[in-house]
């Protein structure tokens, strides 16, 4: 008996060490802003936001390789500052957001890139009842805490961009100009700035 509670007092430290090794974080709303830009016109790009989400970030600080993403996304949120040009893109025509309320990411392969803080997120991006692998280049800063009249957070920094073709997830609405050309290009840069917050 004595050796074995021995034993379990001697597996309490590799227990907390392999539970500090991944910290859990979660994106901060009031300094979180995930964008995209599309082509219009031919001629110049319109720019969006959507407003309500909700994601969990969990760092592995021995092997970043190992961490984990997953964000869901409000499409109704979708804000372009053109109250018209919102509804149409909540339209069926668009995101369709009665029958498809919303986006998902879930990271599947985390990559180091050429720079410390670099890395290359791929994960199952389900949009439009669709899902499709999308890669994302995304930046990580260090971890910095707040003065402790702030409340002691802990945050890190989060910059990520992608591209992905509206086609590849069935939002097919299309005009064509008189001139030649298309209202609404297909190709669709994503941007987020986040900040997380230490869970």
């Amino acid at each position: 008996m004595r050796a074995t509670a021995l034993a379990l007092f001697a597996l309490v430290p590799l227990a907390l060490a392999s539970n500090a090794r991944a910290s859990e974080w979660t994106l901060d709303p009031e300094h979180t802003e995930i964008g995209f830009s599309v082509r219009h016109m031919m001629v110049t790009d319109v720019r969006g936001a959507f407003e309500k989400y909700s994601g969990t970030i969990t760092v592995d600080d021995k092997d970043v390789t190992k961490s984990s993403v997953a964000v869901e996304i409000d499409v109704a949120s979708v804000n372009t500052k053109v109250v018209k040009r919102d509804n149409h893109l909540r339209s069926p025509e668009f995101f369709d957001v009665a029958k498809f309320p919303k986006m998902t990411f879930k990271a599947t392969k985390i990559e180091k890139g050429a720079t410390a803080s670099a890395l290359k997120v791929t994960g199952d991006l389900t949009l439009h009842g669709v899902t499709k692998p999308v890669a994302l280049d995304v930046a990580l800063s260090d971890e910095w805490q707040d003065p402790k009249e702030w409340g002691g957070r802990t945050h890190r920094g989060v910059k990520a961009t992608a591209k992905i073709n509206r086609q590849d997830f069935g939002v097919n609405w299309q005009t064509k100009l008189d001139r030649g050309g298309v209202v609404a290009g297909d190709e669709v840069t994503i941007m987020i700035n986040a900040e997380l917050i230490r869970k």
